[in-house]
């Protein structure tokens, strides 16, 4: 299988980041609590869709910066992987709305 073609190419890292690289405790205690969360059903589920439609449309692992993206009705669409992972504001406040 090919290498990553993304891997290592980060500029820098986050505050996060970088705690978890010097606290080995909270590293290990994070990744068992991501390792039980990403095992659920309802994760599974939900990223074998995401798989599948991306595989389908050809842009799974082609390195074309898309991703699939759950809209509020529950559609798939295709979307910049960057606009679809910073919705939710990891890092920083929400780009979205408030109501």
């Amino acid at each position: 299988m090919a290498r990553n073609k993304l891997a290592g190419k980060s500029k820098g890292k986050s505050k996060s980041a970088k705690y978890f690289a010097k606290n080995k405790a909270a590293r290990d205690k994070k990744n068992a609590y991501n390792k039980k969360y990403h095992a659920c059903p309802e994760r599974v589920k939900y990223r074998q869709e995401l798989n599948k439609k991306n595989r389908e449309d050809g842009t799974y692992g082609n390195g074309d910066g898309k991703d699939k993206s759950h809209t509020k009705s529950g559609r798939l669409v295709s979307e910049s992987q960057s606009s679809n992972r910073a919705r939710n504001g990891k890092g920083r406040k929400s780009k979205r709305k408030k109501d």
